[in-house]
């Protein structure tokens, strides 16, 4: 019927939704609105067509709601896990920054990319090696074989999601602590070899020396590690499929 055909097909794009929000674009803004909605019907809509179609157990308005709000869900969390893999750049960049002595003065607003270049420019790097990898391939591939495990309108969260989600959130703070790794050992290094300098000449300005001496050599590492993001990046972008699958359960 007409009526089954268009309820799979918006129950597939709000599925959709998620996903498509958690694109990454240069520069850290997100898609328009209008884009967001189109993609989703156009990807949602076609990937659930040639899927087991269950909607015939959704009658009345209770139950579609019940359907949208358990299909919205399992995208956002599907989305969620992408951000978090790319949010353990920005994580990345925010720790570098603070090591190497370049972070901008706190303020009441959200910050801007103009006032956090360095976590700026790793975020848009891994955006770049999410593309380079191909990434985005498999993400597409993992969300379209949702709909093959869990039809359109019958979609929701695991029972393992949970686990899923806390696990994700944990591995972001480890890979990123990892990747800043070397730049918190330079920084003790230097700190701990200017406390013992400050002792032996008292009239030295420590603070100066130090802070120039921390920047340079910071960036100089920054330089070098380009291929040490990329690994760690690229590990977290292999789980990625796997992990946004463990996200699908079915209501009935």
């Amino acid at each position: 019927m007409p009526w089954d055909s268009l309820l799979v097909v918006v129950m597939g794009s709000l599925r959709a939704i998620g996903v498509i929000m958690a694109l990454p674009l240069p520069g850290g803004r997100g898609l328009p609105p209008a884009w967001r909605a189109a993609l989703s019907l156009v990807c949602g809509g076609m990937l659930a067509a040639g899927s087991p179609q269950p909607t015939e157990v959704i009658v009345g308005l209770p139950d579609l709601a019940v359907a949208a709000f358990h299909e919205i869900l399992l995208g956002l969390a599907m989305g969620l896990l992408v951000r978090a893999v790319l949010g353990t750049a920005d994580l990345a960049g925010r720790l570098i920054a603070t090591e190497v002595g370049i972070v901008a003065a706190p303020g009441m607003d959200v910050p801007t990319p103009s006032q956090e270049p360095l976590p700026t420019f790793i975020g848009m790097f891994a955006g770049v090696l999410f593309f380079a990898f191909g990434a985005h391939h498999s993400v597409l591939a993992a969300f379209s074989q949702s709909y093959t495990i869990v039809g359109a309108g019958a979609g929701t969260l695991s029972v393992a999601a949970t686990e899923t989600l806390v696990g994700a959130v944990s591995a972001l703070i480890e890979v990123a602590v990892r990747m800043a790794a070397p730049f918190i050992a330079l920084n003790f290094v230097i700190t701990l070899g200017f406390s013992v300098l400050g002792r032996a000449v008292p009239k030295m300005n420590v603070f100066i020396l130090s802070y120039s001496l921390r920047s340079m050599v910071g960036f100089l590492l920054l330089a070098g590690a380009g291929t040490l993001l990329a690994r760690y990046m690229s590990m977290a972008f292999e789980k990625l499929p796997w992990q946004m699958l463990e996200l699908v359960g079915t209501r009935y």
